[in-house]
């Protein structure tokens, strides 16, 4: 159980975290050095540190912008944590900017992102490209799209003739995904019953699903998932998928693309389905409380509860969790039981790259400032 007792050294930085005062302020030409988690990509500090806050264990983090010439780290944005909850070194470095997580100021869980970014171009992650007017036009069509997270387009001036006016639509996860699901014994886990859906507020309909049937179509995307109504969930959001097959001795969500036709074949212990766009399935299955399954990794805190019900409800009750882990009374390492474990991923929009292109206009979808 090393990996728990890990967890809980984390999970206990995490809650000190939440105690702390919000510090909205940014300080320009301040590096915090050190202390590196993770590092992930913006395409300004705003965003950057509303990815520092959506990250389970980020506490603080260091942004490199456009004009930084110390070396090619443009963009980049570094997400730290430490012990103390506070930078072990503030060093005064010309050109980066550092802050601090939002999560003790009751952030917005759907961050409104209204800025354009001429002259940036968000690489990669593309699913559907059409031609449009101007860049508004571009960002109308991605805000409509429910697929769609940020877009790039290319404007009048771009070099080749016969892309301009191009506007490309991107995806990244606007549904919590999990990184690990696997069975524990002493264990319980389960979602927060807000567990963001794409179908929110559609008409309701019952959801395909083909018990003991495998499609066996191409993957486009295998991912844990922790039952077929999840599998279901995460189909809906992607931008491409057509159907699904989930395993259920590995927890395996295989995201399929099909071609003319669907072929189904018999397979005990795997449960397929059709993507639900357009309607709102039954999401019972965001109630179910888990028996034996560990949802391991992106931990923001912990507290004791009674049992795995209370567990939910104190998941619920979080606007930052998303998902937990329960720690049962009788788990054999008894230092960590009775604890719940409550997690979140990030959702916003994050495109994998940035780079600098003349004539091309990127930015974000609107549906989070309406």
């Amino acid at each position: 159980m090393e990996t728990h007792f890990i967890l809980g050294v984390l999970l206990s930085i995490c809650s000190l975290s939440l105690s702390q005062e919000c510090r909205q302020q940014l300080l320009e030409d301040v590096d915090f050095p050190g202390s590196d988690i993770q590092t992930v990509i913006s395409p300004d500090v705003d965003h950057c540190q509303q990815l520092c806050t959506q990250h389970p264990a980020c506490l603080f983090f260091t942004y490199l912008p456009a004009e930084w010439t110390q070396d090619n780290r443009n963009f980049f944005c570094l997400l730290k944590s430490s012990s103390s909850g506070e930078p072990d070194v503030k060093t005064p470095v010309q050109g980066v900017t550092s802050g601090f997580s939002l999560k003790p100021c009751s952030p917005d869980p759907k961050p409104c992102l209204p800025q354009l970014y001429p002259g940036l171009d968000f690489p990669g992650a593309d699913y559907r490209a059409l031609f449009t007017e101007d860049a508004e036009e571009c960002r109308r069509a991605c805000t409509q799209d429910p697929a769609c997270q940020f877009f790039t387009f290319l404007n009048e001036g771009f070099t080749l003739e016969n892309f301009r006016y191009k506007c490309h639509l991107k995806f990244s996860w606007s549904v919590p995904t999990l990184p690990m699901v696997e069975r524990k014994a002493g264990l319980v886990s389960g979602f927060s019953n807000k567990a963001e859906t794409p179908q929110g507020g559609k008409p309701v309909c019952q959801g395909k699903l083909f018990p003991n049937t495998e499609i066996t179509e191409n993957d486009v995307l295998v991912l844990p998932a922790a039952s077929p109504g999840h599998c279901q969930n995460l189909c809906s959001a992607h931008s491409v998928c057509t159907s699904f097959s989930f395993v259920s001795d590995s927890f395996n969500c295989q995201l399929k693309v099909n071609g003319d036709a669907m072929i189904l074949k018999a397979n005990a212990g795997v449960t397929s389905g059709l993507p639900a766009r357009f309607c709102q399935p039954d999401n019972s299955w965001v109630n179910v409380a888990l028996e034996e399954v560990d949802f391991r990794g992106s931990d923001i805190r912990f507290e004791v509860t009674d049992d795995a019900a209370s567990c939910q409800r104190t998941c619920n009750e979080d606007a930052n969790c998303q998902f937990y882990t329960y720690v049962k009374p009788d788990f054999p390492e008894s230092s960590i039981r009775r604890r719940c474990f409550l997690k979140r991923a990030i959702t916003m929009p994050a495109p994998p790259r940035v780079t600098k292109v003349d004539n091309v206009v990127s930015g974000f979808q609107l549906r989070n400032c309406l």
